[in-house]
């Protein structure tokens, strides 16, 4: 698919992201595969994954644009989604439609700042589809001059600066799509269609589901809470 296939194949439609983390409960590759090819069956426009083994085990299953990232953890920085080029180049190599990067405030490994990281980057894959994941406005703002083609919400509240706002982060979309030009993707905090619906109303270009779909651990607990 060109660019411009992936982009208009997402657009307006929900992009599942089907992640389990050592940690849980369903982290297999095989596992994930048979999530996404739930939410193709379901109707799903994309699929966020997480790891290479996952995302070539979904891509052996379903046929969609996959958004996909590699969350690492290095001792000098915050930033885990997609922090260096090292995991850049991995997921190019198994060809991922689209490349999510951490877009937020905070310097990446060996403190580079987002700029020079991302510059690098746009001059590597010029025709890479990079989505940022972004916690605040100032943060969407640069991400859109610095020349990422998506911009979601994703990191809003998992922020320093941003701990405690409320989510989904409307008034965030809703300042995105009313005062940038690239195309908004809604993600962070969507447990409901009603809230679903509210995002795609807003005007965002399409939006990304993860927990209250595949994480049947964290649906339980939000049951049992609400009786407990």
């Amino acid at each position: 698919m060109t660019n411009s296939e992936i982009l208009k194949k997402i657009k307006g439609g929900l992009i599942v992201s089907c992640q389990a983390l050592e940690t849980e409960p369903l982290y297999d590759s095989y596992i994930m595969s048979k999530m996404a090819w739930a939410a193709y069956l379901g109707g799903a426009a994309g699929i966020r994954a997480n790891t290479v083994v996952d995302i070539k085990a979904i891509k052996e299953k379903v046929d969609l644009p996959v958004i996909g990232i590699i969350k690492r953890v290095y001792d000098d920085s915050d930033v885990y989604i997609t922090p260096t080029m090292k995991e850049i180049d991995a997921l190019v190599n198994i060809g991922c439609e689209i490349i999510a990067v951490d877009a937020t405030n905070r310097l990446r490994p060996n403190g580079v700042p987002l700029e020079k990281f991302f510059k690098a980057v746009r001059n590597k894959y010029p025709n890479q589809l990079f989505m940022a994941d972004t916690s605040c406005f100032d943060e969407g703002k640069r991400a859109e001059e610095l020349g990422f083609d998506l911009i979601g919400t994703t990191m809003a509240g998992y922020t320093p600066y941003t701990k405690g706002v409320a989510l989904p982060d409307f008034k965030l979309m809703k300042r995105y799509v009313a005062e940038l030009n690239t195309p908004v993707i809604a993600e962070g905090g969507i447990w409901t269609p009603d809230e679903l619906k509210k995002a795609v109303n807003i005007g965002v270009y399409s939006a990304v589901v993860g927990t209250a779909i595949t994480r049947p651990m964290d649906i339980t607990k939000r049951f049992v809470n609400a009786i407990s």
